[in-house]
């Protein structure tokens, strides 16, 4: 082979390579556990906790899980929720720890940071956990401040995807301390009260107002995303808004909000169409997240809004604002490219209700860049022929 066309068809290589690994290889630790009944109490108390968003969010994660007779053990104490999730995030490493690396500790024993320790909580290095390589090819594991004893041995490797997340799981709990004192529930985040302090007031009336507030509060403590378009944005979609029946108006509202936490960096790993309060079965109310560089976008089939900013963010709640009112197409018809293209920031001009009937499915499309590698990558196989 000459060396120009090896040259080319190296670099066609590189370029297909390149464009397999822009896709994300974010890992949902819910999904990877429910494939194993014997830790769904442990998968269900990490949702209930929250640290299963924080643990989706880390790219370099060992998580210690337990399975349901170590939970039942653990729960027998009654501990509170908060409790609960220190005790639980003493069980997420911030390193990843695989099966190997495990049985080859280096000198025999390390000291690793956990997410108990990265809350701030924990005091002093109690928020570390000692891992000992034991006689007999076995793992102790034991919380800092539990006076070096290893409460839990390694059992076995559930899942490990190399460098990004690796769980094993361990005999019982992890027992500390400072993880297990009395912990008090955070202060009520108040939504409304949130989105008026900034630049949101009017859309946070709208949902006083309709009664839709209720919804987006008892969705609170299981986790929620809100998207809130700015006032300026709500003032020009009235018009339409007060065209609506009682009904609609708090289906409309309910729209703008995801009952779970959809941290920033998740909406732009977890492209795709997302369920909202509104979603009730016999109608789909959803929409289409996708994102281009840093830029996250919400598609309806009516419009297209584009995130500006985070306006809180305290688990387990997270509010966006976002430059349009999001329009479901259930109440208004959707709009074609170019018309969207076109459409006012408030609104697309010639969106008028639809029969709720209506329902057309969105269909996500390359991202730029990959399409660009994709792109490359033919013109050079052309030119090698």
């Amino acid at each position: 082979m000459s060396p120009p066309k090896a040259a080319t068809l190296f670099l066609l290589f590189f370029l297909l390579l390149l464009s397999s690994t822009t896709t994300s290889n974010a890992h949902n630790i819910t999904r990877i556990l429910a494939k194993y009944p014997q830790f769904s109490t442990f998968n269900h108390y990490l949702t209930t906790t929250h640290l299963a968003s924080q643990i989706n969010r880390r790219q370099t994660i060992t998580v210690l899980a337990l399975d349901n007779t170590a939970m039942s053990s653990l729960l027998a104490k009654h501990y509170s929720l908060y409790t609960l999730k220190n005790i639980l995030s003493l069980h997420v490493l911030v390193d990843y720890f695989g099966s190997k690396k495990l049985h080859r500790i280096s000198k025999g024993s390390t000291l690793t940071s956990t997410m108990f320790q990265a809350t701030g909580a924990a005091p002093g290095t109690s928020g570390y956990v000692n891992i000992t390589n034991l006689k007999g090819g076995k793992v102790g594991f034991g919380a800092e401040d539990n006076e070096g004893k290893l409460d839990a041995t390694f059992v076995k490797s559930i899942k490990e995807i190399p460098y990004n997340i690796s769980i094993v799981q361990i005999s019982h709990a992890l027992n500390s301390a400072e993880a297990e004192a009395p912990t008090a529930a955070p202060s009520q985040l108040n939504l409304t009260e949130i989105m008026s302090k900034q630049g949101c007031k009017a859309f946070a009336d709208l949902l006083t107002a309709s009664g839709a507030d209720e919804k987006f509060n008892e969705n609170m403590d299981a986790g929620l995303t809100v998207f809130c378009p700015t006032d300026s944005v709500v003032k020009g979609f009235m018009p339409k808004y007060k065209n609506l029946t009682a009904s609609k108006k708090v289906s409309l509202l309910l729209y703008h909000g995801i009952p779970v936490f959809m941290s920033l960096q998740m909406l732009k790993t977890n492209n795709g169409v997302m369920n909202t309060l509104a979603t009730d079965g016999a109608n789909s109310y959803d929409f289409s997240v996708s994102n281009e560089d840093e830029v996250v976008s919400l598609e309806t089939t009516v419009v297209t809004a584009k995130v500006l900013g985070i306006l809180k963010e305290e688990e387990p709640l997270i509010v966006f604002k976002i430059n349009k009112v999001l329009m479901p197409k259930e109440l208004f018809k959707p709009v074609v490219a170019k018309e969207a293209n076109a459409q006012e920031a408030d609104a697309p001009a010639d969106s008028e209700p639809a029969d709720a009937e209506d329902n057309t499915n969105g269909v996500q499309g390359l991202g730029g860049g990959r399409l660009v590698m994709v792109v490359l990558s033919l013109w050079i196989g052309i030119l090698l022929i």
